[in-house]
């Protein structure tokens, strides 16, 4: 058997593939430069209303990636509902707890062998990528009711217009 590989880059790769461009012509590619920075896994400071599904600092990959799916789609799903009852058109995640997050995520990593190794989950795999531990080791459990607890609080940790 022939087994021909094209890459795999994990959690970023498709993302950093497509111009996201945010406010004032940031772009997403650029703002991940020294490794990817996502409150709760699912929004970037400076990129209104962009959402991603199981992204750098969510259990995703660490988890069944259907049920994180499914979980992030609905969390998605509460929050645009949020914003329709209260008038509010734009979301982005606030700089200050998306900074917190992924320290959160990072120290939680590094308690673990997984930051040790280089795999794909620290982009060891793609040449020049930023060795960042991508993926929340906290448990699909404890993130899910921090993700209620954001919902719970007004979506604390995302700022509307």
């Amino acid at each position: 058997m022939v087994v021909l590989a094209t890459g795999f880059d994990a959690m970023t790769g498709t993302l950093n593939r497509i111009a996201i461009t945010g406010r004032d012509g940031l772009t997403l590619r650029r703002t991940w430069e020294p490794g990817p920075s996502c409150y709760l896994g699912l929004a970037s400071h400076g990129f209104p209303n962009l959402f991603v599904v199981t992204g750098p600092g969510s259990p995703s990959v660490l988890s069944n990636m259907v049920v994180s799916i499914e979980q992030h789609v609905e969390f998605i799903a509460g929050l645009l509902s949020w914003m329709g009852e209260r008038g509010h058109t734009r979301v982005e995640a606030d700089a200050e707890a998306e900074r917190s997050w992924v320290d959160h995520v990072r120290e939680l990593a590094e308690a673990t062998l997984y930051v040790r190794a280089p795999s794909w989950y620290v982009g060891a795999n793609v040449p020049g990528k930023p060795r960042v531990f991508m993926p929340y080791v906290g448990g699909v459990g404890a993130y899910r009711a921090e993700c209620e607890a954001v919902a719970e609080a007004g979506y604390k940790g995302f700022a509307f217009a």
